[in-house]
């Protein structure tokens, strides 16, 4: 079955900043925020660090369901980042300190950053090694914590960008990903319909929730707009995010469950993507772009075509 749209509502309707999102760590939980710096690279310290394997490769929940339970919180005024999971102690983490420099890959891209440490590296990796029933595993791989260098550029595919040099840290391929809410309701309604329980929005790990459009609406956009002081700040949403077991996993428990991917089947199958299934649109930041998002805010939106 092919992909199920709606019609994008006319521009006298406003649309919301319903909910914003931070993944410091790439693949590990969120942190919900109220406002969040936005910057070329995205919104400001998400997906600044990474788990990778002892050959520098990135891992995610697709290999280690597991980063799902680890929680990320900033503390001391954003200055410590502190990881909680389940058996362990909290792990801090200076947000301004780094080691030694060392490169890693993350799917087909090599790039410089930095080790956080040995003891960083033994958090995860005794972490990583637990049962599902968070017991102590067989001895596997080793794994790493890495900061993202900010000096390293790694750019967005510029087949999607339209040939424009889009900045993005540790995420798939994109700085931000864009959700409406009504894209979730929708799910949950088909979900609930089949017998399933409804899921939360965690599971499609989006940065901006919008609300005020009808369900995948955000399909059919090319840009957000608002104004800020002196210029008028854009988005521009570039590619469907195609999605793969991630939101399958339950963020709680780490186990995963094929009901969210068997009902997405029947309606999300996107010809664009040669039939893959999406859910949301990776966008990129206006050039030299730097404001404060912030919940609730009112934003301008353009359908494909209108910019």
């Amino acid at each position: 079955m092919q992909l199920s749209q709606s019609s994008v509502l006319s521009t006298d309707v406003p649309v919301h900043i319903a909910r914003l999102f931070v993944y410091p760590v790439k693949s590990c939980a969120g942190i919900e925020l109220t406002e969040s710096v936005l910057l070329d690279t995205g919104l400001d310290l998400d997906r600044a660090w990474m788990v990778v394997d002892s050959q520098g490769e990135f891992i995610s929940q697709r290999e280690q369901p597991r980063l799902a339970l680890v929680q990320p919180q900033f503390k001391r005024g954003g200055t410590e980042l502190v990881l909680r999971a389940p058996g362990m102690l909290a792990l801090h983490l200076s947000v301004d300190v780094v080691e030694a420099p060392v490169q890693v890959r993350v799917w087909s891209d090599q790039v410089k950053a930095y080790d956080m440490g040995d003891i960083a590296a033994q958090w995860f990796t005794d972490f990583l090694s637990m049962t599902p029933e968070g017991l102590p595993g067989a001895k596997g791989d080793r794994y790493r914590l890495v900061r993202f260098d900010p000096e390293q550029q790694r750019l967005c595919d510029p087949k999607w960008t339209q040939g424009a040099a889009a900045p993005n840290q540790f995420s798939d391929g994109f700085p931000l990903l864009v959700l409406g809410q009504s894209s979730l309701d929708e799910l949950n309604a088909r979900l609930q319909a089949a017998g399933h329980a409804p899921v939360g929005m965690e599971r499609f790990r989006p940065n901006i929730v919008l609300s005020g459009l009808p369900a995948h609406a955000e399909d059919q956009l090319d840009y957000i707009e608002w104004p800020a002081e002196d210029a008028t700040l854009r988005l521009r949403l570039v590619k469907p995010c195609t999605r793969c077991s991630v939101p399958d996993i339950d963020p709680v428990t780490a186990r995963a469950n094929p009901a969210v991917s068997q009902i997405l089947r029947g309606y999300r199958q996107d010809p664009r993507m040669n039939g893959a299934l999406t859910f949301g649109m990776n966008a990129i930041v206006s050039p030299g772009a730097e404001a404060t998002l912030r919940v609730g805010r009112v934003v301008q939106v353009g359908p494909t075509g209108a910019a």
